[in-house]
Parts: structure tokens; sequence; C-alpha cells
């Protein structure tokens, strides 16, 4: 199911209750938000076995220098939580970090499976997210201006990753 934030504008009654108690209008009452599910109208387009990469990214200083790869708010939602339970994605969106495997299959001597705790997803600055990638960064040499692929497998609940272009 496709997942999309709900803003629930109004309070309770309990938060009006206690606005009214302080003296305040409830004017400044919180604005609520949550990841909710969505009927799927368009089902995500069947991956290309010669093409999967549904996230490209060309990876920046920062990217490399703190083994944190920043993903785009629309490039999450659409290709990472659309695959995952809401009450991951809710972990997610309210600041936990989710452990996960990354394959790289960059190497030609074969894929690398990556699972430990500087493997990771999580929430970055102001509606992005990030995925922690340091022993890819340190093992694949990666550098600014490569070009990287990213996709969600659903059989294996894996990311499969790789470097589509090295920078000059």
């Amino acid at each position: 199911m496709k997942k999309t934030f709900f803003y629930n504008f109004f309070p309770t009654k309990a938060e009006e209750e206690e606005a009214a108690k302080a003296g305040s209008s409830g004017v400044n009452l919180p604005v609520r938000r949550e990841v909710i599910e969505i009927r799927d109208f368009y089902p995500p387009p069947e991956p290309d076995p010669a093409n999967p990469w549904r996230i490209k990214k060309v990876v920046n200083n920062t990217d490399v220098l703190t083994g944190k790869l920043v993903l785009m708010h629309n490039d999450v939602f659409e290709h990472i939580f659309r695959f995952w339970s809401l009450e991951i994605c809710n972990q997610v969106v309210n600041g936990n970090k989710v452990y996960v495997a990354v394959w790289d299959l960059t190497p030609e001597g074969g894929p690398v499976q990556y699972q430990n705790e500087s493997i990771y997803f999580g929430k970055g600055p102001r509606e992005t997210y990030i995925l922690g990638w340091l022993d890819v960064v340190r093992n694949d040499r990666v550098r600014p201006r490569d070009e990287v692929g990213l996709y969600w497998d659903q059989k294996s609940g894996t990311f499969h990753m790789k470097i589509l272009r090295r920078a000059v």
C-alpha cells in the first residue's frame, strides 16, 4: 500500500480543555502528523531486470565523509516506504533508526552484503531520509560525484545498490 502523511489540525478534547485551563485561545495547539496507508490506485511499475535502480543519486562530499547517504522525501515514500509496513515507516518518521541490510552489487567478484550497526535507515534533516552506509563507502571506495543506484528488493527485504558511474 502507498504511504502518505496525514496532518491532524483538530485538537483532542483533552488538548482543548488543557488550553482552556492555561488561559490560551488554543490558536497555538500543535499539528500532529502521522504516516497512513492509502489505496494504491496506480501500482508501482514492474521492475526492469536490466535496470532495477529506482533511486539514482550523484554522491556528494557530505554523503561520503559522514557515511550517510541522504535520500529525498519523494523517492523514499514512492520507492521504499511503499513496500514497508506501516509500523516500520512510523518508526523511521518519528526519528528512530531501522537496521537494514545492503547488498552491494558493484564488485566484480560478486555481491557483498553489509549488515551491522553502521548500516541503517533513518530520518534526516528537513524532510530527507538517511541510509547509513559507512562500511560500503570504506570498502567500495565511493568518491564524490560517483553515481549510485539503489532500490528496495521486496523478495529479500534488503537494499540493493551499485555504483553506476565512477567520477572522472
